[in-house]
């Protein structure tokens, strides 16, 4: 079962290289109060 991570994988109409995501990281960019700004 471990070796299906590193296949490639089709989510929806992209095709990633392997089953390993991140989360968006634009909370990061957020102000203080969790805001969008410009740069987001």
């Amino acid at each position: 079962m471990s070796a299906d991570l590193f296949e490639p994988f089709q989510l929806g109409d992209l095709i990633l290289a392997n089953r390993m995501v991140m989360a968006p990281m634009t909370r990061n960019r957020a102000d203080e109060n969790g805001i969008v700004t410009p740069m987001m």
